[in-house]
């Protein structure tokens, strides 16, 4: 391990992803590979960074945690909305049975398909799509994870989540502090645990 990914995995540790499997996924996957070439010095760096269609690739701390929260196991079916550059896509694909990836951009998904390519990362399956609707032909999910944020839970992800299952996602308006939150499925019914605050970009219908 470099010097640089040792100091990568002691920040992401510091703050608080201590989930041995997240953090060997994350010091494996090579994430210069899903910046922007200008960008690669800093890939590293525990910051959000910009990729194409005005979209950000999430900091790792972030991916980090959102990863850890899912509690995922490699039987679990893993619906990701808004795979932006595919590298939160390549660490679920690390750590589960297969991912349903979905981005409303088609230039992303295009780009974000040769990374995980290269990688060799083939349990993955990316489409163009509103990410808003979930993907009812392959659902229900062991776990949902959405990278932008909306105002509430959308219902149709919800009604994709298995009994039992997690879905992690950043609740609130653009332009203002949200809350990333925990949303577990019991028989009856939902609960919901707030974890830490968040800035996404929003949760908008359609694709482009």
């Amino acid at each position: 391990m470099t010097p640089e990914i040792e100091a990568f995995m002691g920040g992401l540790h510091d703050d608080g992803v201590t989930d041995p499997k997240v953090l060997d996924v994350m010091a494996r996957v090579p994430r210069e590979q899903f910046v922007e070439p200008q960008l690669a010095h800093r890939a590293y760096d525990n910051l959000p960074l910009p990729i194409a269609c005005e979209q950000t690739i999430s900091q790792p701390s972030i991916v980090g945690l959102m990863t850890q929260e899912l509690g995922l196991d490699s039987r679990m079916k893993v619906l990701e909305v808004g795979a932006g550059s595919g590298y939160q896509t390549a660490i679920l694909a690390s750590l589960c049975r297969r991912v349903y990836a979905l981005e409303r951009h088609e230039t992303l998904v295009e780009q974000a398909r040769a990374r995980l390519a290269s990688l060799d990362i083939s349990n993955v399956i990316l489409a163009h799509g509103d990410g808003s609707e979930g993907w009812p032909l392959h659902a229900p999910f062991d776990r949902i994870l959405v990278a932008a944020a909306a105002e509430d839970p959308p219902q149709p992800l919800l009604d994709q989540l298995k009994v039992g299952g997690v879905m992690i996602l950043p609740i609130g308006e653009e332009g203002s502090l949200q809350q990333l939150i925990k949303v577990t499925r019991g028989v009856k019914e939902f609960t919901y645990v707030e974890l830490i605050p968040v800035r996404f970009v929003p949760l908008l219908n359609g694709s482009q």
